[in-house]
């Protein structure tokens, strides 16, 4: 839905609140106007039920409205003597309708100064769990949420089984498109294994957009996104039903926010030329330089010259964490991934006969990169020169550069695109050039060989960059925590220092204020 949609829809709902509770209104000591006005009525309705004013600004957020209007729809109820089980299921069953029916048919007299304090054990736990889920939602939506690190794309940096607190403020919390969803649940309800938002499964079409999906809208950060910053985002070109399944150029239409959940690095931002040499990347003709604590890691072939190898000593003495194998049936490993200083201790093992850099030679184009045209032979180790769209910035467009830029111009701006011999219509008019909406970047994993990055779906626009990765709250290796790596900065230079000690600390003198607090009240 548009921005004028959503007005008209916002301006109908009023509409139908209006006639749904204006005798209440009067009866409640105010005017019958009052009930029709946008967020003045809602302001009223605080009044009336005996609630703060400021609970009309949480029924304009997203997701969490949703369990805001129930509160609402059953407190209104209440404000008018409905106190019963009965009058609270129909409050909720009938979407707020059951006001109809107080202001219409039903008798009854607004209780001043109403006593919001529940009347029973069972209804202070039912308030305490409602509005400690509105304020988990909030956080969860708008500040701060939880992620774990599910692949060794950036290995050494974040490890598999690193949980993570991620920024969504950094660069700008998301306001949510999808207004009719799951609080605190991104693709799908688990155990019940069923979407957790409003959509319709057609694929290749873009029916969903018409379920009442919000246009984007980013609350303004304090921080832009820097080169080699980690960033959380969701997949631009989501094919990923498992992360094995992954074709480019098939699309699911998920609202952007709903889109899979993915971290790698930032290697270059918008107005960037991006080039990749034997597997290094170069930023405007130099080679980048990652922060201490990344490690670039390249996969080998490894000949022996006897024995082979035990996984358990390597990982211990060398320090190489992802897997290996024979290959061809012959002498020879296949190491996915190993860091230089791994390298470096490694090559002097005394059952290494020679190890090769497992790379692609330059020219050799590979299919599965982008931008998946065979007029440009790219592969994971020799891929560019790129330029990174950035906002307001205009290129020359021509059949040459069309498959670098076509989905940027259609899929991510939403313009109709055609080609008619050797002219280029975009949006009906012939064109030569084009201007960019919005910033594009470029997101790579640090384990070069064993990564889905950009190099296989391309750029990835502003608008879908979810968050900053700032804190590491918990870590665990599959069998055991890793201690060392409890409560840790994901940024940042040097050796990383856990706070674990004086989180514990803290807590446990929060936890001795507040019992302390509490004996002096009795007292």
């Amino acid at each position: 839905m548009t921005w004028t949609q959503w007005f008209l829809f916002i301006l109908i709902i009023q509409v139908i609140h209006g006639l749904g509770t204006w005798k209440l209104y009067i009866k409640a000591g105010k005017q019958a106007w009052e009930a029709f006005i946008p967020v003045y009525n809602g302001v009223v309705l605080m009044k009336i039920i005996n609630r703060p004013w400021w609970w009309v600004i949480i029924l304009f957020l997203p997701i969490v409205n949703l369990i805001m209007l129930i509160v609402v729809w059953v407190e209104t109820a209440r404000s008018f003597g409905k106190n019963t089980h009965l009058d609270t299921f129909l409050a909720v069953v009938t979407l707020g309708f059951y006001n109809f029916y107080l202001n219409y048919v039903a008798d009854v007299t607004h209780i001043n100064d109403r006593d919001i304090e529940p009347k029973s054990n069972s209804g202070e736990w039912t308030s305490s769990i409602l509005f400690a889920i509105v304020a988990a939602t909030i956080v969860h939506t708008y500040f701060i949420q939880p992620f774990t690190i599910p692949s060794s794309s950036l290995e050494k940096s974040l490890l598999v089984g690193d949980f993570l607190f991620v920024s969504k403020f950094h660069y700008g919390a998301r306001v949510p498109m999808t207004t009719v969803a799951t609080p605190m649940v991104h693709d799908t309800i688990p155990i019940l294994n069923k979407k957790s938002y409003l959509f319709d499964d057609h694929k290749g079409s873009n029916s969903w957009k018409n379920k009442l999906q919000l246009p984007y809208l980013r609350i303004p950060g304090f921080e832009k996104i820097e080169r080699n910053d980690i960033v959380v985002f969701n997949q631009p070109a989501d094919t990923l039903l498992d992360m094995n399944d992954f074709h480019p150029d098939r699309n699911y239409y998920k609202p952007i926010d709903k889109k899979t959940n993915l971290v790698k690095r930032c290697v270059a931002i918008a107005g960037d030329s991006l080039e990749i040499r034997d597997g290094f990347v170069y930023i405007n003709g130099e080679k980048n330089k990652l922060p201490d604590r990344a490690r670039l890691q390249f996969s080998y072939l490894v000949q022996p010259k006897t024995n082979q190898f035990n996984a358990k000593f390597l990982k211990e003495r060398y320090d190489i964490t992802d897997g290996f194998g024979i290959i061809n049936n012959q002498n020879t490993y296949y190491f996915s991934a190993i860091s230089d200083e791994a390298l470096a201790k490694f090559k002097n093992h005394p059952n290494v006969a020679s190890i090769t850099p497992n790379k692609k030679i330059k020219g050799e184009r590979d299919p599965n990169i982008f931008p998946h045209d065979p007029d440009y032979n790219w592969n994971v180790d020799f891929f560019g020169p790129l330029y990174i769209p950035e906002k307001g910035k205009t290129i020359a467009i021509n059949l040459d550069v069309l498959p670098l830029y076509k989905r940027v111009i259609t899929e991510y701006e939403g313009n109709q695109l055609e080609v008619r011999g050797n002219q280029i219509l975009i949006n009906g008019k012939v064109s030569q050039t084009y201007t960019f909406k919005q910033n594009y970047y470029w997101m790579m994993g640090d384990n070069r060989h064993n990564s889905i990055d950009a190099r296989a779906w391309g750029f990835v626009p502003f608008n879908h960059v979810f968050g900053k990765p700032v804190f590491i709250w918990m870590s665990w290796d599959g069998k055991s925590p890793r201690w060392e790596r409890f409560f840790t900065t994901v940024g940042g230079s040097g050796k990383a220092t856990s706070y674990l000690i004086p989180f514990l600390i803290l807590l446990v003198g929060w936890f001795g204020f507040n019992k302390l607090r509490k004996r002096k009240k009795k007292v």
